[in-house]
Formats: C-alpha cells, sequence, structure tokens
C-alpha cells in the first residue's frame, strides 16, 4: 500500500558496503562483516514483507464495518499517534531539512496513497486478486531507486556505475513482474478494472515512497523514517477522519476493529521499521525483491482468514516467483 519518499551523495541505493556507518542505534558497526550484514539485513526485510502480507486480509475485516475513507483515515491517524508517543519517548531530534522531501514523498506514498487507493479497491476486488496485482510493486520499486541513484549521481558528476543493478538482477526482476502480471490477467480474463486501476496507481506511488524510505534510511533509523512520515500526516489523516465519519456507517464489531488496529499499528508503522531497516542493510534493489513473496503469502491467508478461493494458476505463478527471489538475492550489483 511508501516509501518510500534531497539528494546526497549518498543517495545510491545499490547494496550497503560492509564498512557503512551504523543505521540504526542497535545497527552493525563499522567492523562488522559483509555477510553477517547482508544476512541480518535480508532477514529484517522479510519480517516486513511476512508483516505487509496480512495487510490485505487485514483491511478486509476493516471494511466489514468501516467504510474506505474512516479505515484510512482512522488507520493513518491511530499510526501517527502511535508514532508520535514512541518518537517523544525517544527523544528524537527533528529530522534535518534535506531530509523532508524524501519523507514527504513517504508520507505521500505510503501513508495516504497507498492505503486509500488499495482500500478501494478492495471493495470491489477479491483480496487474493488485489495481492497479485500488486506483486509488481518489487520491479516498480527497484525501478524508481535505480532512477533515483542515476539522476543523484549524474548530478555529483559519477558514472552511477556502482548504483546500477546488475543485467542478471533486471531479467530475474522482469521474470517475477510477468508472472506476476500474467496470472493477473488470466484471473480478470484479460480486461483489467476499475479496481486494477486503483491497485496499479497505488503500487506506482508506493515504489516512490519505498524507495525514498529505503534511502533515507541510510542516513537516520528507518523506525524514524516511518514515523515521521505519519506524524506529518496526521493533519491530513485527521481531517480525512473527521470528513468520513460524518458521512459513512460505521460497525464496531470484532473482525472490522480487529483489522483496523492491524493496519494501523503493523501495516503502517510496525512493519515499515522492520522493512527501512532492511532496505537500509542490503540496498532498495535486493530487498523490493523480497516483496515477490507478498502476493503469494496474501493468498495464504486470504484461503485460511477470508474463506476465499485459491486461483489454479498459484502454485505455478509461486514456483516462479520465488525462483525469481533466489536468482536476485545471488546477483551481484
Amino acid at each position: 500500500m511508501k516509501t518510500q519518499d534531497s539528494a546526497t551523495h549518498r543517495a545510491a541505493v545499490a547494496a550497503k558496503p560492509a564498512t557503512s556507518h551504523p543505521v540504526g542505534p542497535t545497527g552493525p558497526g563499522p567492523g562488522s562483516a559483509a555477510p553477517a550484514v547482508g544476512v541480518t539485513g535480508t532477514a529484517l526485510a522479510a519480517l516486513g514483507v511476512l508483516s505487509f502480507s496480512f495487510s490485505f486480509p487485514a483491511t478486509s475485516w476493516a471494511l466489514t464495518g468501516f467504510g474506505p475513507w474512516t479505515a484510512t483515515g482512522l488507520r493513518g491517524l491511530l499510526a501517527g499517534l502511535l508514532a508520535a508517543l514512541c518518537l517523544a519517548a525517544a527523544r528524537v531530534p527533528v529530522p534535518e531539512r534535506r531530509h523532508w522531501p524524501g519523507l514527504l514523498v513517504v508520507s505521500a506514498g505510503c501513508v495516504l496513497g497507498f492505503p486509500l487507493l488499495t482500500t478501494l479497491a478492495l471493495q470491489s476486488s477479491s483480496t487474493a486478486h488485489s495481492a497479485v496485482v500488486i506483486g509488481v510493486l518489487p520491479l516498480a520499486t527497484a525501478s524508481v531507486a535505480a532512477l533515483r541513484a542515476r539522476r543523484a549521481s549524474g548530478r555529483s558528476g559519477g558514472t552511477g556505475a556502482a548504483s546500477r543493478p546488475s543485467r542478471t538482477f533486471w531479467c530475474a526482476a522482469l521474470a517475477g513482474a510477468a508472472a506476476v502480471l500474467g496470472f493477473t490477467l488470466v484471473q480478470s480474463h484479460g480486461r483489467p478494472s476499475v479496481a486494477d486501476l486503483y491497485l496499479f496507481a497505488a503500487l506506482l506511488v508506493c515504489a516512490a515512497g519505498y524507495a525514498e524510505g529505503g534511502r533515507i534510511s541510510r542516513e537516520i533509523p528507518g523506525w524514524q523514517v516511518i514515523g515521521w512520515a505519519v506524524v506529518v500526516a496526521l493533519p491530513v489523516t485527521g481531517l480525512i477522519t473527521a470528513g468520513a465519519l460524518a458521512v459513512e456507517p460505521v460497525g464496531f464489531g470484532a473482525k472490522a476493529v480487529a483489522g483496523l488496529a492491524y493496519t494501523a499499528a503493523v501495516s503502517q508503522f510496525g512493519g515499515f521499521v522492520l522493512w527501512y531497516r532492511g532496505m537500509a542493510e542490503i540496498g532498495v534493489p535486493k530487498a523490493s525483491q523480497l516483496q515477490l513473496a507478498q502476493p503469494l503469502l496474501a493468498l495464504v491467508w486470504s484461503v485460511l482468514l477470508l474463506g476465499e478461493e485459491l486461483p489454479a494458476a498459484a502454485p505455478v505463478t509461486a514456483v516462479a516467483v520465488l525462483l525469481c527471489i533466489a536468482v536476485t538475492q545471488r546477483s551481484r550489483t
């Protein structure tokens, strides 16, 4: 459903060198070995993907009691209040001015755009179908990150070679995206619906947010990146909530409340803490490819939690996607 959103010489989004500075209070020190950093970053990014994979089922639950605008507004509002408490408790200083353009991109893409567009889509689209459409998000994220790094390198007078993913990486990423897109077209009989258009718009704004969030997380801890992003969006999410509550019906059922709580605490905040930390350590392009597994996990949850029917082509897509993940994780940049 970031960030995430300024340009500096450290805007490269390739895999982080072993001698890089720590990315957070408990991050690896300058003397850490590269393999340990890579394993830790991959594990954190994978945990982020796992937490995000429950987002669509949780949103569907929230829609059983809340309208789409109410669910989106409350999700951002509650996450913003939680983040504000965490930032205040840790006495985190306000980010430097150079970080704010990127933080605004994270806020617009991952806090406002993606949640709203996907929630609107889920009104008429199944969780399983929506999850597979969003499966092209990793390729979109890697593409935005590569373009962002190339622009930054051009402004600094460099060649940008260090931040350019390898040909093998791109071939595997394209293959994974093609598998997901093929699955989507088969399920929709080759005719994308209005919900699909919402989803494609959502993945574009989210890719920008993810790329910017991953870049900024190389300079400040990832939990602070998403924390400030949801805090800066509080005026907007507050207005959305107030306006939506006046016109949309509300039902406080157990599933609706549980779904809303999950999207606010985990999908909008906690999951990003893990996700951005992982991207900061292994680089945006590689971390983004782990998200190819997200639609497959969401398919499983749609069956177990929502009782939806699993599409027949899902196992084939699963094998293709997992192979692509293995290739992208082994490829060098």
